[in-house]
């Protein structure tokens, strides 16, 4: 088990955004996050690499372990986290004072130890190989980031993301503000990188979450209603509430 909830639960001041949510995320594999929009699914993600607290008065309880140590417990430090459970969002957010390449690189900077931050170059290149984005870009690396077009500043996002290898992969709709012909670059991407990390993918797109993912889990008002392998989940949901959602009653 890479990743693993237990108990989560999250909380905007008295607001409570999830509850009681308990999920393991299995290595080499990709979990899809789905329900309406309001239940929790993007606040669950966020809580998997301690970015929830980042907003005023919003808090966790429950566990989140990776690999096996509690990423709440005292003394563990947040940035160290996402150095390992990495996060892509759902609009693209190179940033844009930087370069290509220093986009790619700005994660090194808190990620790599003090005296071993040679090899940038290297890093770059194979980050950019990995976010199938290198040959797009490999002429271009000083130039501003957003030049690129809207479905290669998010492959460079990813790419940033991967910058500082690593285990997990947290995508927010990565596709929601593409064309149709990116969010399949970003598909295919995904297929690449899920032979050596975890995915896990929050999206609206019942048939995304179909081509994409091997298990499927379904939120509704802050609750995870049913989790299984993605096949049952389009073909024969155990909880009526998901088949109502799959069939589109409603949502």
């Amino acid at each position: 088990m890479r990743l693993e909830a237990q108990g989560l639960a999250a909380y905007f001041g008295e607001s409570s955004a999830i509850r009681n949510v308990s999920i393991g995320l299995h290595d080499r594999e990709v979990t899809a996050i789905i329900g309406p929009s309001g239940c929790g699914k993007s606040t669950f993600l966020r809580c998997l690499n301690r970015l929830h607290e980042t907003v005023p008065l919003a808090r966790a309880d429950g566990r989140v372990l990776f690999e096996g140590r509690n990423i709440y417990a005292n003394g563990v430090n947040p940035i160290e986290v996402r150095k390992h459970i990495g996060m892509v969002f759902q609009k693209p957010t190179p940033f844009p004072t930087m370069s290509i390449r220093d986009n790619v690189a700005a994660g090194l900077k808190v990620a790599a130890p003090r005296g071993q931050r040679t090899g940038k170059n290297e890093i770059v290149e194979k980050a950019l190989t990995r976010a199938a984005l290198w040959d797009e870009v490999k002429d271009r690396l000083n130039e501003s980031a957003l030049a690129l077009s809207g479905g290669q500043q998010q492959r460079l996002c990813i790419a940033r993301a991967l910058a500082t290898e690593p285990e997990v992969l947290l995508l927010d709709e990565p596709t929601a503000s593409l064309d149709p012909i990116s969010s399949q670059k970003v598909e295919e991407l995904l297929y690449e990188l899920r032979r050596d990390m975890t995915i896990v993918i929050v999206t609206h797109n019942m048939q995304q979450a179909a081509r994409v993912s091997d298990v499927t889990a379904f939120f509704l008002l802050g609750d995870l209603v049913e989790v299984a392998q993605t096949k049952q989940i389009f073909t024969n949901p155990k909880d009526s509430r998901t088949e109502a959602y799959i069939t589109g009653r409603f949502g």
